[in-house]
């Protein structure tokens, strides 16, 4: 019974092992037909090899007999056939001609390239996903057969690492993707609103990311080697509190004022100390001072314009005006949707842009009175003009009477008179671009047009604005100069009588035994003007708050409850749900990053206050827009006026630098403040750190630099180079039109052709059918 059981359990085996060897053939002769190879003349060259083996008596030494004539024959093609193998006594194990290796390596680009441009074939779906089938798996089983035989192992490790890399890459972009801030928030405005609306968002985000790397600089750079390794406070006067403001130093109106303890601290420049190096780094903080001031302004001029290149290097491709209803019609949906959350938002947008098309296409075929077009457009710019001088003489009215009250002390005066200027400039920027916005309905301009005019007069109102309030800080900055040299003369007799009708000529500074709240102290002109800065910065701030809530949220939520009782229809007459206001909230959003580049100087804490303003604005506006606002009446296409919020970007950083550049150069800085306190002007600290840790040569290299007569040639060679590349653009540019121009008349001569030729082909159809039509007529 045993001998049975084994003898039985072999046959199994048996069995077993040939229908293993049985699958393993069939494989093996499915790959060889896939990759276009004869199965006949496969097996009889195996055979023929195999005889050969046999015959030679030691069946290693044929394999390396083999491997050597396999070596040799891969320079000669007369011995080698197509379809020739080289075949082991393994059937699993097989090395490829070069032939065959060429044409495999031929087959597997063409899946390859069918499977990256399968996308854009215009087949069913049902076949696209039989062929990409296909042809993933012919790639999967004939891409590793490449790497298989002696020198072909490294194609097999690039072919790995390639798809790593791809597979990188993919994820990477994902990543990239989901880092992007705030990115379904402005998609799902921009589905409901449209892209005008979304345009600002994108621009505010952008904004963040500027601020961000300019708190990084002034933060890294300025704040903490101060707060870490310089003096502490309290160890010298400009750190400490005087002793008549010690009260209240900690309350809450002062410091919400940017007074006591806040004045005294990091967040301002009179902190500082004039010391060459601080801590045991030596760091030089006057220098980095002046260089992160430096570097602000220049890394924002580079961001700016590389961003105003980019823009109008994206919108220079391209026709979109061609067949642009069908384009939209047939090609806007995206079938990779699965939430219905998302293909609301989709049909939103669709909708959406469906009517900024047809608005485009009214205004471009719109018919107008030109007469009364051009009294309604001189009127609405005289009013405008009025509305403008009146806010400059009102500013400059305000500023003077702040200074009349600083002159008599502002302790005798209410809340109102300390902060008349910074509220009466924070509700003319919230009223008068409603106004303007009224006087343009006169106009009757396009929707992008309309919005230009709207930031151009806005932006003359918050320029004007702010140059009054710039003029009305240099005469109180003359005001604080006279004052500090009364100081000085004050503070020469305190000390002649501290030390018995005697100043010692080695002394620096207060002496040792005094408290430095009882020493007195100039008026630091600096941190005045930073303090403000920020004062202005945040009563915007909450003002915008206050406006976002007040007359969006409540006026919504009176619009929505009180509709069903009221005598006519709130939504749709008087109030209405308020439209979201683009050209206030972008010209805000401009003036205010300009006084952040101008305070910033004065006010280290400035960029760090206004990363918080616009993080917080984010949130907001989004919450306002979705909850409060309707979208504009008049929806358009807003992507082409990006370049424009940069311009006047741009114009106000350059006007933003002209009154830091003045103040630098030639202002003298307070004597018992800042970090350039005992200098004549600030630039000097330039000059004192190439004396001290530059070579000679390399400070007479700068001088030579600085020479005005090296400035000025290399500033008309910039301003003539920069006009040589401007006119080839616009040259360029015209080129460009005209081979537009000559494309569209082809395409239209092409259209004519092909018509007359369909015709000619439809009457010929006609004059052959017609004997046809009637052959017993011709007969008889």
């Amino acid at each position: 019974r045993k001998n049975r059981e084994k003898k039985d359990g072999e046959e199994e085996e048996v069995e077993d092992g040939e229908t293993a060897a049985d699958r393993r053939k069939k494989y093996k002769k499915r790959r060889l037909k896939d990759a276009g190879i004869d199965v006949a003349q496969y097996e009889e060259t195996c055979k023929s090899r195999k005889n050969q083996a046999k015959d030679g008596g030691d069946l290693k030494k044929s394999k390396k007999r083999k491997k050597r004539k396999g070596k040799k024959r891969k320079g000669s093609s007369n011995r080698t056939t197509p379809n020739s193998l080289i075949c082991s006594d393994s059937e699993s194990e097989e090395e490829l001609t070069e032939e065959e290796l060429a044409k495999l390596k031929e087959a597997l680009e063409e899946k390859k390239k069918l499977i990256a441009t399968l996308r854009n074939k215009s087949w069913k779906m049902k076949k696209k996903l039989e062929v990409l089938k296909d042809a993933q798996d012919f790639v999967e089983k004939f891409e590793g057969a490449l790497g298989k035989g002696k020198n072909k192992q490294f194609y097999a490790f690039k072919v790995m690492m390639s798809k790593k890399w791809i597979k990188f890459q993919r994820d990477f972009d994902n990543f990239k993707t989901a880092c992007i801030p705030w990115e379904r928030k402005i998609k799902e405005i921009e589905s409901h609103f449209g892209s005008s609306v979304a345009s600002y968002f994108i621009f505010l985000r952008w904004m963040y990311g500027i601020n961000i790397i300019l708190f990084g600089l002034t933060f890294g750079l300025i704040m903490v080697p101060e707060a870490l390794m310089a003096k502490p406070y309290g160890s010298i006067p400009r750190k400490t509190v005087p002793r008549a403001e010690e009260a209240g130093a900690m309350n809450f109106a002062t410091l919400w004022d940017f007074s006591g303890f806040a004045q005294y601290s990091v967040l301002f420049y009179g902190y500082y100390n004039n010391q060459r190096t601080i801590g045991w780094l030596k760091f030089r903080l006057p220098l980095s001072y002046f260089l992160v001031g430096v570097g602000a302004i220049g890394y924002s001029f580079m961001v700016v314009i590389r961003t105003m290149a980019k823009n109008a290097h994206d919108d220079g491709g391209g026709d979109d005006n061609s067949f642009n209803f069908s384009w939209k019609m047939f090609t806007s949906w995206d079938y990779l949707i699965g939430n219905p959350e998302t293909a609301d938002n989709k049909f939103a947008s669709i909708t959406t842009s469906f009517k900024e098309a047809i608005v485009e296409e009214q205004e471009s075929r719109r018919d107008e009175n030109i007469h009364l077009t051009r009294f309604l457009r001189v009127l609405a710019n005289f009013f405008a003009l009025c509305t403008l001088a009146g806010s400059g003489y009102l500013i400059y009215f305000v500023v003077r009477r702040s200074q009349k009250f600083a002159l008599e002390g502002l302790e005798n005066y209410g809340w109102w008179e300390r902060n008349e200027v910074n509220m009466v400039m924070s509700l003319l920027g919230m009223f008068c671009p409603t106004l303007f916005d009224v006087i343009s309905a006169l106009e009757n301009y396009h929707p992008r047009i309309a919005l230009r005019w709207q930031l151009g007069r806005i932006f003359a109102l918050f320029l004007g604005n702010l140059y009054t309030f710039i003029i009305a800080l240099m005469d109180e900055i003359n005001l604080k100069l006279e004052e500090e040299m009364i100081v000085k003369q004050n503070m020469t007799i305190w000390l002649a009588n501290l030390y018995n009708g005697t100043v010692p000529e080695n002394v620096t500074g207060p002496p040792l035994d005094v408290d430095p709240a009882d020493v007195p102290r100039g008026p630091c002109w600096e941190t005045m003007v930073g303090q403000e800065f920020v004062r202005l910065t945040v009563s915007d701030t909450v003002t915008t708050y206050i406006t976002i809530l007040i007359g969006d949220f409540l006026k919504a939520v009176f619009v929505r409850f009180f509709n069903y009782c009221w005598c006519w229809d709130l939504e749709y007459g008087f109030p209405s749900y308020s439209e979201f206001d683009i050209s206030g909230n972008v010209l805000g959003l401009i003036f205010n990053q300009g006084m952040i580049w101008m305070g910033a100087f004065y006010a280290p804490c400035l960029p760090a206050i206004n990363v918080i303003r616009l993080h917080t604005s984010m949130y907001l506006q989004c919450w306002a827009v979705m909850c409060c606002n309707v979208p504009h009446a008049r929806v358009f296409k807003a992507s082409r006026s990006n370049n424009f919020y940069m311009a006047m970007l741009l114009f106000i950083l350059f006007l933003s630098t002209l009154p830091v550049v003045y103040t630098v150069v030639s202002i003298p800085p307070s004597f018992d403040c800042g970090p350039f306190s005992g200098k004549t002007r600030m630039f000097e600290v330039i000059g004192e750190t190439l004396e001290h840790d530059f070579p000679s040569l390399f400070r007479k290299f700068f001088n030579l630099a600085s020479n005005p007569g090296v400035i000025l040639p290399f500033i008309l060679l910039m301003v003539l180079s920069i006009y040589y590349l401007n006119a080839t653009s616009k040259g360029y540019k015209a080129m460009n039109l005209e081979l537009k121009k000559k494309l569209q008349s082809q395409a239209e001569e092409n259209k004519r052709k092909n018509k007359e030729r369909a015709l000619k082909a439809r009457e010929n159809q006609q004059i052959s059918m017609e004997p046809q039509a009637n052959p017993k007529g011709e007969k008889g």
